[in-house]
């Protein structure tokens, strides 16, 4: 079943769950008032940057290979931050790295440097689980859905130079 489905409904798939995902990151953020931590919002980046390039090979070209590529990195890159927030959140109270300012301060006061070190990094506000569902928490949740949207990718690249190797 999965060979008879088509590059542009791969992309759709990606941008409506991708959508879907941002969406619920805004809801959970504005609604529940769950403040986003650095990386958070690193993934939240990478998230957006994976339905972006999807949503322009969508509208662009679908069977052109280089946009499911690009996304399929950018899925890989927000998957390794949310496994770098899930180590963070695993280890003993002792070794976690000391709290920083909130995220808005620090874009007000921080030089560029040090911002996008705390953002890649994290800090120890990134090992608190405010929210889990199921025994997971965000960053848990996220990683399977990265990975499920890197398997699309993947599937709509494979379909996408399926012609130019036959």
């Amino acid at each position: 079943m999965l060979n008879k489905i088509d590059c542009e409904s791969w992309a759709v798939a990606i941008c409506i769950g991708g959508g879907g995902l941002l969406c619920a990151a805004l809801f959970m953020e504005f609604a529940m008032g769950l403040a986003p931590c650095p990386l958070c919002m690193m993934q939240r980046i990478w998230l957006a940057l994976l339905v972006i390039i999807s949503f322009v090979g969508l509208t662009h070209n679908p069977r052109l290979g280089i946009y499911p590529l690009s996304a399929l990195i950018a899925g890989v890159v927000g998957a390794g931050f949310s496994i770098r927030q899930l180590w963070l959140q695993s280890l003993p109270k002792d070794q976690v790295p000391a709290c920083g300012p909130d995220l808005a301060y620090m874009i007000d006061a921080f030089p560029l440097s040090d911002l996008l070190a705390a953002m890649t990094s994290g800090t120890g506000d990134c090992a608190n689980v405010s929210w889990s569902l199921l025994g997971l928490s965000i960053p848990g949740w996220l990683l399977l859905c990265f990975i499920a949207l890197c398997a699309a990718c993947l599937l709509q690249l494979m379909r996408s130079i399926r012609p130019l190797l036959q």
